[in-house]
């Protein structure tokens, strides 16, 4: 099988890579990345040279160079993870989440499309090649907020809140109305929180770890009781392989860790980790449209694929935090760009030195 991985140089897209190249040796891999801010080929440097990986720096929105990948590479499936993923960036940059997460899905189905049906020509024709395969990875998010109860289930509405999530929903409705019109094989799968090595440290445990070695305050938005369920990502990569083998044709999936915490609990966790003080903690201007409750049901996959999450929560945060301590220098290499520029405009509360 020739498996195209799009964003597999990003924090849950390189994870998957590995895993893909450990658990399906006989597979031939093919990284397609931009390598905008959150790509990092150093997630990756211990497999270059593996004869089954192939890596290729291009835009999902660039039709020309995706044709010709499909066409050099014969690709049987596709696991679509390129996209912007940060909702703080889509509150000043929207445009660019529709381009990329929208437009850039519409494209990478367009050409598949047209590789794997039997019969390119023929609109009504709906047979594809044998084994063929869209996976759209996308978000909890797309469901927008729950109360104090409940939890979301692969029925329900989307109803996002925030530019990044609405363009995530809207990717997610292309991936099914290719199924429903053209009947192109797909999967959709929503996960909760991801954790764990390779994360970018705009998001809240590899920031919080991050500030607590240098001694900067951690800044939580409003109160901290954001409330979200936590997946470590090597649970998340078991849990899209099984998809990706096992899923039904044109179902949804909710992939979720049974880990529900607020924000401010992980906060203080990996400060008692650390031995640090909870003194560091600043609390800043809570972000427009922060949805206050997040919590996933996976019983779908688990009861009609048999997947199941093998981390608790205490075992993944012990692995991550040793992680980041094993590579500080990793962190070293991506908080000395344009990330602090980025991060001092986000938290505006937050002083010149991060303090």
């Amino acid at each position: 099988m020739n498996v195209l991985i799009t964003g597999g140089a990003g924090f849950i897209g390189s994870n998957f890579v590995k895993y893909m190249l450990k658990e399906h040796t006989e597979y031939n891999i093919i990284n397609l990345d931009a390598l905008t801010y959150a790509g990092n080929l150093e997630n990756l440097k211990n497999i270059g040279d593996n004869e089954k990986y192939t890596f290729i720096k291009a835009d999902i929105r660039d039709k020309k160079k995706i044709e010709e990948v499909f066409k050099e590479y014969d690709i049987n499936a596709v696991v679509n993870f390129a996209a912007e993923s940060h909702v703080d960036r889509s509150i000043e940059e929207p445009e660019v989440f529709l381009t990329t997460n929208v437009i850039g899905t519409q494209i990478l189905l367009d050409i598949a499309k047209k590789n794997w049906k039997l019969n390119p020509q023929d609109k009504h024709c709906r047979k594809y090649k044998a084994g063929v395969n869209f996976l759209q990875v996308s978000t909890d998010e797309v469901y927008g907020e729950l109360g104090k109860e409940g939890l979301f289930v692969e029925t329900m509405p989307l109803l996002p809140n925030n530019p990044y999530s609405a363009s995530k929903a809207s990717a997610d409705l292309m991936v099914r109305a290719y199924h429903e019109t053209f009947g192109m094989p797909i999967n959709i799968t929503r996960c909760s929180n991801n954790y764990g090595p390779y994360q970018f440290p705009e998001k809240l445990i590899p920031l919080i770890i991050n500030n607590c070695l240098k001694g900067n305050d951690l800044p939580i938005y409003g109160d901290g009781m954001q409330i979200r369920d936590w997946l470590y990502v090597t649970d998340h990569c078991s849990a899209i392989d099984t998809v990706l083998h096992r899923g039904i044709n044109g179902e949804v999936y909710n992939i979720g860790g049974n880990n529900e915490k607020a924000n401010i609990e992980i906060v203080k966790l990996i400060i008692e980790a650390l031995g640090k003080s909870e003194d560091l903690i600043t609390y800043v201007k809570d972000r427009p449209g922060h949805d206050r409750r997040y919590a996933i049901d996976n019983t779908k996959i688990i009861t009609e694929l048999g997947w199941k999450p093998s981390y608790t929560f205490e075992e993944g945060i012990k692995e991550t935090i040793k992680w980041y301590l094993d590579n500080t220098q990793w962190m070293e290499n991506i908080v000395s760009g344009n990330y602090m520029g980025y991060y001092k405009k986000m938290y505006k509360d937050v002083d010149e030195d991060g303090r």
